[in-house]
């Protein structure tokens, strides 16, 4: 299932229609100050199940029964995207959880009688490891990919570098402002990061450097107008990063390096997680610095940091050693 904007199918002008009370969910997350994404992914996910009942003549929330919201949910099942591959458990799960959310909000203003989805039980969700973390070595290696005799070479420097100190997602990192990097204190504020949280993050020095130097060397002849508005990083032609941008750049740079594994902004974040816990930091300061509301979110990088465990297992497991020639 693309994440594309389709139109809900029935009458809009129906005040007890799906499409209205759709349509005021949106507006009552937005009041509720809910972030911009969350609105937009669960209007998506809505408007799937809108138009899945209008093609079997559902054209109302209060028609709407526990049977038909389980057809639903074998429906996100069996349903195959356009390369045949099935929705992912996570996936399936993010539609009916957006429906629940929905019809929990119906019940509770009085526009149904009941949540026909409050009893639905979800997929149990697989807990997979990331598809790949760099090494520090091979971190290094896709840093240095960057021509830095370039300006766009130092620009694409400081965001690898930025990206590998700090650990931060794509969209924190496309929304820094140069009043964002405390270079004096080694700091860098994430402002509204996911859940609308700000938080004060540490930054290596070598990473400061880089930003700094992008910002005398190259940032002043990026600005044109007041296109770029005040984000930190800009494209060649002095306009913020969009998101597809951001990762297109980034993985051209581990695809240069060589290093048989593929990734972009996420792998830098995964990579930090795991590279810091391998070196002794505490699974509550990953935490921290990820910016994970759950701890059970974070540890998942104690399955993918294992050099204890190696160590371990070198020093006690009797097949350890290599066989004699």
């Amino acid at each position: 299932m693309a994440r594309k904007s389709k139109q809900p199918k029935g009458d809009p002008k129906d005040p007890r229609g799906m499409i209205a009370m759709m349509r005021q969910f949106c507006e009552w997350m937005q009041a509720r100050n809910y972030s911009e994404r969350t609105v937009t992914t669960r209007r998506e996910q809505v408007i799937r199940f809108i138009n899945w009942a209008a093609a079997r003549g559902i054209t109302q929330p209060g028609e709407v029964t526990k049977p038909i919201a389980e057809r639903y949910q074998r429906f996100l099942y069996h349903y195959r995207k356009r390369n045949g591959d099935p929705l992912s458990f996570q996936s399936q799960n993010n539609g009916m959880v957006a429906l629940r959310a929905w019809f929990r909000w119906l019940a509770r203003n009085n526009h149904v009688l009941y949540n026909p989805t409050a009893d639905i039980e979800l997929n149990k969700t697989e807990y997979r490891l990331p598809k790949a973390v760099l090494t520090a070595s091979e971190a290094e290696q896709v840093i240095n990919a960057t021509n830095v005799a370039t300006h766009m070479g130092i620009r694409d420097r400081a965001i690898l570098e930025t990206l590998y100190s700090t650990g931060i997602r794509r969209m924190e990192l496309l929304r820094l402002h140069p009043c964002d990097i405390d270079a004096e204190r080694g700091t860098v504020i994430i402002r509204q990061g996911k859940g609308k949280k700000d938080r004060m993050l540490p930054i290596g020095d070598r990473a400061v450097a880089w930003i700094e130097r992008y910002q005398v060397e190259v940032r002043p002849g990026l600005l044109v107008g007041d296109r770029a508005g005040d984000v930190l990083f800009l494209t060649h032609r002095g306009k913020p990063f969009a998101p597809t941008q951001m990762s297109n750049l980034v993985g051209s740079y581990v695809a240069a390096a060589n290093i048989g594994k593929e990734g972009s902004c996420h792998l830098f974040r995964h990579t930090m997680a795991t590279v810091m816990l391998e070196n002794g930091a505490g699974i509550r300061y990953i935490q921290a610095m990820l910016g994970h509301a759950k701890l059970t979110t974070t540890q998942i990088y104690t399955r993918v940091s294992i050099r204890k465990l190696k160590e371990v297992h070198n020093a006690t497991h009797p097949a350890r050693k290599k066989p004699s020639p």
